[in-house]
């Protein structure tokens, strides 16, 4: 596999190999994919946890009384569309 970096890249994990912490590009290199892949799996988990607590919201103002009924696809559309301005 070859993998092109910009020169600013390429400067980055050369310093990380000079800096002793690595001995060569292929390991920054493999270091930095699983830092992305345990990022993209915390945003994952954070972004759950955000609907949970929308859910929840939702389910706490239904239980309260506060919904509130669509009786049609265009009453829905309408609904989202207050949304988007």
């Amino acid at each position: 596999m070859h993998v092109s970096l910009t020169p600013e890249l390429e400067s980055r994990v050369k310093a990380k190999v000079e800096s002793g912490l690595y001995n060569n590009a292929s390991e920054v290199i493999r270091e930095a994919l699983r830092f992305m892949d345990t990022h993209e799996d915390w945003i994952h988990e954070v972004k759950l946890a955000r609907l949970r607590e929308q859910l929840k919201v939702g389910v706490d103002q239904l239980e309260r009384g506060e919904g509130i009924t669509l009786e049609s696809k265009e009453a829905l559309s309408a609904f989202f569309d207050d949304f988007k301005a």
